[in-house]
């Protein structure tokens, strides 16, 4: 039986110039988390690349949230206003994204603007990432395809809106994000206002502790859930500074094998919608993904659209919120530990 050759898809719309060797090589940066099998295929941004080189804070972005997570122009305004956010307090963005089979570490205007309006785009988790290189695709990189690739290019502090985790009904479903593995295994520093609202919480944290992650809240000692300040439940472990958190983080890097650590930083209370209003947004919008059948990776970005149009688009402004307000934090933690 003949072997089916898989050919890289580029739709002719999306694809870029391949760079010649030598400017590939240009855009190198030997970090001692970069295995050497996958150096050739991380192309760093001359920003990237010349802050890096200096020692300078960078902070990893990821990409669904461009892709997947709000509607064109949005996507774009939200991703620059992210970036200038970072900027303003003295680090540097790295926007990750997969591109022409190469791993993005910061990404141009051009890059950017192609990437917000591909059609297709895979959302790359853990299981996708060597996929979408192998065969070419674009790919947007979740939280747990960005933690890969952000150490494997030698990033030590991500900034996300939330982190997925152990779904509702997972005891039968088993629908639990790869995230909580990465956050398990990858020693990256994830700044996120918790995990998103509409999953089981309280497993999530479970499955966090059980994988050895430790748990910070960011100035309060109530778990925030997403779009709420507040979820109920109390925090693990809970801290008030950038410098606190650095300090954090430089202890647990002694350790080997010590994996990544969540930060749960609560969106601004002006921004937020009250746990109690969002639950029945929440429970109204599983229910109809759950009747039309949406399994598996859709399920985060339904439910997200239908809270949208429940909400009026207020969760869509409180997402962009809190993931400025996410970013401002992570840059203050980048610049504690240069």
């Amino acid at each position: 039986m003949a072997l089916l050759r898989l050919a890289p898809i580029r739709p002719a719309e999306l694809t870029r110039p391949e760079l010649p060797d030598e400017n590939r090589k240009a855009h190198a940066v030997t970090t001692p988390t970069t295995p050497s099998a996958i150096r050739d295929l991380i192309v760093y941004s001359d920003e990237v690349r010349e802050v890096l080189a200096n020692g300078k804070p960078v902070v990893a972005l990821e990409s669904t949230i461009i892709t997947h997570g709000m509607p064109f122009p949005k996507n774009v305004e939200t991703a620059r206003e992210v970036e200038a956010d970072i900027r303003a307090e003295g680090a540097v963005p790295a926007t990750i994204a997969l591109m022409d089979g190469k791993i993005m570490v910061g990404l141009s205007d051009e890059d950017l603007d192609r990437l917000a309006q591909a059609k297709d785009v895979m959302k790359c988790s853990r299981a996708d990432l060597t996929f979408a290189l192998a065969t070419g695709r674009y790919g947007a990189t979740t939280v747990a395809a960005t933690m890969m690739a952000a150490h494997a290019a030698g990033l030590k502090v991500f900034a996300t809106g939330g982190i997925g985790g152990v779904h509702k009904g997972a005891e039968e479903s088993f629908d639990i994000s790869a995230d909580l593995d990465e956050l398990g295994r990858t020693p990256v520093c994830v700044v996120s206002a918790g995990a998103k609202a509409l999953l089981d919480i309280p497993k999530t944290l479970e499955v966090l502790e059980t994988k050895g992650v430790p748990v910070i809240a960011f100035g309060t000692e109530d778990l925030p859930a997403f779009w709420s300040r507040a979820s109920g439940l109390k925090a693990p472990y809970s801290l008030n500074s950038a410098a606190e958190i650095g300090s954090l983080l430089k202890m647990r890097s002694r350790f080997p094998d010590h994996g990544g650590v969540l930060i749960a930083n609560p969106v601004p209370e002006v921004d937020q919608i009250p746990r109690d209003e969002m639950t029945g947004y929440i429970d109204a919008a599983i229910a109809d993904a759950t009747a039309k059948g949406v399994r598996g990776k859709d399920v985060t970005p339904f439910v997200l659209g239908a809270i949208l149009e429940l909400t009026g688009g207020r969760s869509l402004d409180t997402n962009i919120a809190l993931v400025r307000n996410n970013a401002r934090l992570a840059a203050r933690i980048a610049a504690e530990l240069v």
